[in-house]
């Protein structure tokens, strides 16, 4: 059975932030495959601005051509918000460890996360690097270079921030839609 890294996120839109932790998660020789997991919605969210179909295909595209990244559509499928926790145990039925990797920002409410204490036993967080947080001892740190939030890139759709290969796509969907 195999390691797993699971990354979970709104993407809302994907952004080069999203690609360059991947990146760092693959230079972990302890970690078989990621699995990118967008959410139908963020359990601490009201609303996306771009549809799970929309957010999924996006992923899909960036991460065509990278050897053990999966996309997977659990969350969305779902069709609610769902919990970290869940998520981890539909995966430990098909991988014997999995990684839960989240931002540095997510650590001062990580407690409120639903069954926090119980999803704590059943992962090993991987917290990546983000605006100088400190990052406590106990958890794996993963540096990963890029500053930037999808709340941000909203507001400045110029593309500079965008995979290539899906930029002029998520420009106009969002200028569509006007979203920020």
């Amino acid at each position: 059975m195999e390691s797993v890294a699971l990354f979970g996120g709104s993407f809302d839109p994907p952004h080069i932030g999203h690609v360059a932790l991947v990146n760092s998660l693959q230079k972990l020789k302890f970690i078989d495959k990621t699995i990118v997991m967008p959410t139908f919605l963020n359990p601490f969210k009201t609303l996306s601005h771009a549809s799970p179909e929309q957010r999924i295909r996006w992923l899909r595209d960036i991460f065509l051509s990278y050897k053990n990244v999966i996309i997977d559509d659990f969350e969305i499928k779902q069709k609610r918000k769902v919990p970290s926790i869940e998520s981890v145990k539909h995966l430990l039925k098909m991988y014997q460890k999995v990684y839960l990797v989240i931002g540095a920002d997510n650590l001062a409410d990580l407690s409120k996360w639903k069954d926090y204490e119980k999803l704590s036993h059943l992962v090993t967080f991987i917290v990546a690097t983000r605006d100088s947080i400190t990052i406590p001892k106990n958890f794996f740190i993963l540096e990963v270079d890029e500053k930037i939030s999808s709340s941000q890139l909203r507001e400045k759709m110029d593309g500079t921030m965008l995979p290539a290969c899906s930029a002029n796509e998520i420009i106009k969907y969002y200028k569509e839609k006007n979203a920020k």
